[in-house]
């Protein structure tokens, strides 16, 4: 868990992981490790320039090239 990349989490009840994975990538929070299925996350179509295969990279990239929405 020391080299995990984030240091933050989400955890609910229910199945709404696909709409904080949106919610993450509106607020350019970069989203691994999660087992929602492919069809159920929302990323901005400006996230296809970064790397559309593959999907965890472009967040990380996008990010990096957009910078926070908030500091």
């Amino acid at each position: 868990m020391n080299h995990w990349g984030a240091n933050h989490g989400a955890i609910s009840h229910g199945n709404i992981g696909g709409e904080l994975i949106a919610l993450a990538a509106i607020l350019r929070i970069p989203v691994e490790m999660h087992n929602v299925p492919a069809e159920r996350v929302f990323r901005p179509t400006a996230w296809m320039r970064h790397g559309g295969m593959d999907p965890q990279g472009a967040d990380y990239r996008a990010c990096q090239t957009y910078g926070p929405l908030y500091r």
